[in-house]
């Protein structure tokens, strides 16, 4: 049982070490090539360390009007409402996700992803995957006011299995061309107005232009650094000077923009985090952890059966041959003690043996037949013996219970009798036969 335990439980705890043992993509203290080391060096250096912090719970209670958070392949559904609130009041937020859950705030804001043209224009290494993106221009009706800020010193970024975007009100800002189709919008951005600023959102389908291996292309690394800045800094229509707060993959939020958190957000996040959960279990599986304590509760179940079978004790029991017959199974007379003696023998039948076996007796002391009416043998007693008017009404009645007895029996019904009854009748006919003097075949101390 122990090999079993040590058998189910290794592929898991193997699977235990490597997953400590390797970062997730994005994670941004990762300098491995999926990672966005490069990434969070270049925004301090672009910065300085104390304007880009890096949070694994986003707390709205913390972040101001004026800075910047950039969103990377979130697994955790970013609260629209709290960023409404944030940009309406002149923030900027960046999310830049593929196939995340960034999906739901962009849906929020009408952004729909959609799927890169098959066959782009211009692509790396002959695979299509590594789209080139190149800049769009910001048109105004017929008027063209050049390019978005983040976008305004490159000219190409290369993409990696990345997504396209769709809104019909926001600039484009990156797109895809194709040779025979309209361009597709990799990146979007577009003002969120409020009661007294305006904020800017965002977004792009692609996080994997960030990571380590990409950010050697110098259109990348340019496109991250305008991206920095355009959430920190501002652009030349509203410069500042705030900080930008990056998460990455998996994250938690509490607080609220504003310091205000109602009771009904609480319980909010509370259900999506519920919800997350169950969404995350349907489409990635169970986690590891999870499949460990299944195995270990199987290994245990089966040990603890197994010990228990084998420190189980039997007594010793007689073939069926060789066993006595019980005498509820016996015929004749034994048999008959038997039934009646019984726990679940109804009191009735007890009581009906009572009035055979007085009628037999009667019968002969009379010399009258044994199965002679109650009242024939009533009025033989009454004319042959002496018996007091007392004992000869108790045995009227006697007669009579014993009567309704009997046809309740036959009836198939239940006859209601106790064992009080049985015994007051018993005592009736040892007085009866007492004062008839009469000879019976059983000792006169039974009862």
């Amino acid at each position: 049982m122990w090999v079993l335990l040590l058998v189910l439980c290794l592929p898991w705890l193997g699977g235990f070490h490597s997953a400590g043992a390797e970062a997730a993509p994005f994670a941004l203290n990762d300098a491995s090539w999926e990672g966005c080391a490069e990434l969070l060096d270049l925004a301090r250096g672009e910065l300085g360390r104390d304007r880009v912090l890096v949070w694994s719970t986003l707390d709205w209670d913390q972040i101001k009007a004026g800075d910047g958070i950039l969103v990377l392949h979130p697994t955790h559904a970013l609260d629209p409402e709290e960023a409404a609130a944030f940009m309406k009041a002149g923030g900027r937020l960046a999310v830049v996700d593929d196939f995340g859950r960034g999906e739901a705030l962009l849906r929020h804001f009408k952004i729909y992803r959609r799927s890169l043209p098959s066959q782009p224009a211009a692509y790396l290494r002959g695979k299509t995957a590594l789209a080139i993106a190149t800049p769009a221009l910001d048109v105004d009706g017929n008027q063209v006011l050049g390019r978005h800020p983040t976008v305004a010193n490159i000219e190409q970024v290369v993409l990696n299995h990345g997504t396209g975007l769709r809104h019909p009100e926001l600039t484009p800002v990156l797109e895809v061309r194709a040779e025979r189709a309209e361009p597709v919008a990799v990146a979007v951005a577009g003002q969120i107005e409020g009661d007294t600023a305006k904020g800017r959102l965002f977004a792009m389908g692609d996080p994997s232009a960030f990571i380590n291996m990409m950010l050697r292309y110098p259109g990348n690394r340019g496109f991250a650094s305008g991206l920095i800045h355009y959430l920190a800094d501002g652009d030349a229509t509203e410069p500042r000077k705030g900080r930008l707060f990056i998460i990455a993959n998996d994250f938690g939020e509490r607080g609220s923009f504003g310091g205000v958190t109602p009771l009904r957000k609480t319980i909010d996040r509370k259900v999506e985090a519920v919800v997350d959960a169950f969404q995350d279990l349907r489409r990635d599986g169970f986690p590891w952890w999870l499949h460990i304590v299944a195995a270990a509760l199987v290994a245990l179940l089966v040990l603890w059966w197994v010990v228990k079978r084998l420190s189980k004790l039997y007594r010793l029991r007689l073939p069926r041959f060789a066993r006595g017959v019980p005498l509820v199974a016996q015929g004749g007379l034994a048999g008959h003690v038997a039934v009646l003696s019984t726990k679940v023998a109804p009191p009735a039948l007890a009581l009906l043996e009572i009035r055979k076996a007085l009628g037999d007796v009667l019968g002969d002391h009379l010399q009258l037949p044994r199965n002679s009416h109650p009242d024939e043998l009533l009025r033989a007693l009454h004319h042959r013996t002496s018996l007091s008017a007392g004992l000869q009404r108790d045995l009227r009645q006697l007669f009579g219970t014993m009567r309704g007895a009997e046809m309740a029996v036959v009836a198939g019904g239940g006859a209601r009798i106790l064992r009080k009854d049985v015994l007051h009748a018993w005592q009736v006919v040892e007085r009866v036969i007492a004062e008839a003097d009469i000879d019976v075949p059983w000792p006169r101390s039974f009862s």
